[in-house]
């Protein structure tokens, strides 16, 4: 009998860790928006809140797309994570917008400033759990994509490879990419706000962040639409499959071969020519 544990060790562990990570961060954020009157600290609320729904529904989906193949769906429930994944892009876009009005707002109509320590410890709260959730992603791109690499050398190799990524896991490095360098610029925004007379500068940095947060809606959005119609695989993961099935000693060409991304998962359909001479019961088993 499956657990709920064993369904939970099934999951994307990067959307976990970033949901509860973003539900701890919302709750801090949201009390520090309201007690300071900030824009960019609204907007960072806004995000993170908008995070910790999506990186939930996109751990629930990468665990029902874990699925195995049934009689009814033989090609596997790995696009499930892609429904998900549109789900969590319709939430973005609606925080987003939210967001970039309430920056409108606030430049037309500055408002009072107060509580500076528990809103700075609420950005570098998100700063340093943003970051973790990131470079966790980071580490699972190369997991998900077989690469290797060893400290800041992560980082150039997980962009690199980001596209091969699973659905869910590029989800989450988008999200906390703009979630980290939001909480910066919220952080910038609201000193130079509260020490300075450029009153303005919050409600433009609560602008920037939406806007962000739509560029990431959209990326996400258009990469997960690819995935729902079916996108062949990059062509270093067909060559790699070739390799494997040309590796086999009866096996003499490959006539014609298909490559479609399932989730985290290759669909590989392939019309291979063997050696003459051999039976149909090993001919198969090849």
């Amino acid at each position: 009998m499956t657990t709920i544990r064993d369904l939970i060790s099934k999951g994307n562990s990067s959307s976990l860790y970033a949901a509860l990570g973003n539900l701890f961060l919302l709750i801090i954020k949201g009390i520090a928006a309201v007690s300071s009157g900030s824009g960019a600290m609204f907007a960072e609320a806004m995000h993170t809140g908008a995070d910790a729904v999506n990186q939930l529904f996109v751990f629930i989906g990468s665990i029902l797309s874990e699925r195995k193949p049934t009689p009814r769906f033989p090609s596997g429930f790995g696009r499930l994570i892609n429904v998900f994944c549109m789900g969590a892009v319709i939430v973005v876009t609606i925080m987003a917008y939210e967001t970039v009005l309430e920056g409108i707002h606030l430049i037309q109509h500055p408002a009072p400033f107060g509580k500076l320590g528990l809103t700075i410890f609420s950005l570098a709260a998100s700063i340093t759990i943003d970051g973790y959730v990131l470079s966790k992603a980071m580490r699972e791109i190369l997991s998900e994509t077989r690469t290797t690499g060893k400290g800041l050398g992560i980082v150039p190799i997980a962009v690199k490879n980001v596209k091969r990524a699973s659905p869910a896991t590029r989800l989450v490095f988008y999200e906390d990419l703009v979630a980290t360098f939001g909480a910066i610029l919220a952080l910038i925004a609201i000193l130079i706000t509260h020490f300075t007379s450029i009153k303005a500068l919050d409600g433009f940095a609560a602008i920037i962040i939406g806007l962000l947060m739509g560029g990431v809606a959209f990326q996400v959005g258009y990469e997960n639409m690819v995935g729902l119609i079916g996108v062949s695989a990059p062509k270093d993961v067909e060559d790699k499959v070739s390799q494997i099935i040309l590796s086999d000693p009866d096996v003499t060409d490959i006539n014609k071969m298909r490559i479609l991304q399932e989730g985290r998962f290759f669909h590989v359909e392939s019309y291979i020519e063997l050696r003459p001479g051999l039976s149909l019961a090993v001919a198969d088993d090849i």
